[in-house]
């Protein structure tokens, strides 16, 4: 909890200094805190409906005998609709859906008696693909190519980092931090209804969703190596 505050402040410190070197004149103390205040309440918002909806939906595909691994495909068909229809409203509507399939289904795995090795390999790896998807939408509202990029492979390398703990048998991951899944698609989702209103700052948003991201990645690192070292 506290590692996930100190991230989020920090992004939000960031984003105070980018703001008043884009617009040094101005309200400046108001406007940064009403944009504050409007990313805040977008994720608490975002992240408290997500927890209460993602389970009480396992239970209805449980009883719907729909499978994890159908979920798992489906989530990356919202990523591909999200990438194609990234400058529209239907982008929201798709990136929520893909998230909503992929977060469901370890849940369905684990009430259906139904996970497998199998399964939890084609998660990550349609994981991986979903958020290149995901981010690739910022390329296409107008986020310079090397910060979706950058974002992609931090958040890659921080999954990878997970997933070698696990096989190394560290089973407590120990660490949450402010850029986890479920978080990269809230901010996504943020920076997507910025453009789509025509508010600015989407590139300024992005830079501070990349440092969060580096935050987390780094983070996970020294978890990891606190883990790993006598």
């Amino acid at each position: 909890m506290l590692e996930t505050l100190c991230g989020l402040l920090a992004g939000m410190a960031l984003f105070a200094i980018i703001r008043f070197l884009d617009k040094p004149g101005g309200d400046f103390v108001g406007r940064t805190f009403w944009a504050w205040l409007a990313i805040a309440l977008a994720i608490a918002v975002l992240v408290g409906a997500w927890l209460n909806i993602s389970y009480r939906f396992g239970l209805i595909c449980t009883l719907l005998r729909i499978s994890p691994n159908a979920l798992t495909y489906l989530g990356l068909l919202g990523a591909v609709g999200t990438a194609l229809t990234a400058q529209t409203w239907w982008s929201i509507g798709f990136l929520v859906f893909s998230l909503f399939c992929d977060g469901i289904d370890g849940s369905v795995a684990i009430f259906q008696q139904r996970d497998s090795k199998w399964g939890a390999t084609l998660d990550s790896v349609v994981d991986r693909i979903s958020e290149a998807l995901w981010f690739y939408t910022l390329y296409v509202i107008g986020v310079p190519a090397w910060i979706p990029i950058a974002l992609w492979s931090v958040a890659a390398f921080q999954e990878y980092a997970r997933t070698k703990l696990i096989s190394l048998g560290v089973s407590d991951l120990g660490v949450v931090t402010p850029a986890e899944r479920p978080m990269r698609a809230s901010y996504i989702f943020i920076i997507l209804v910025l453009d789509l209103v025509g508010l600015p700052g989407v590139t300024a948003l992005s830079m501070i969703f990349f440092a969060i991201q580096c935050y987390s990645f780094i983070s996970v690192v020294r978890f990891s190596r606190s883990q790993l070292l006598p």
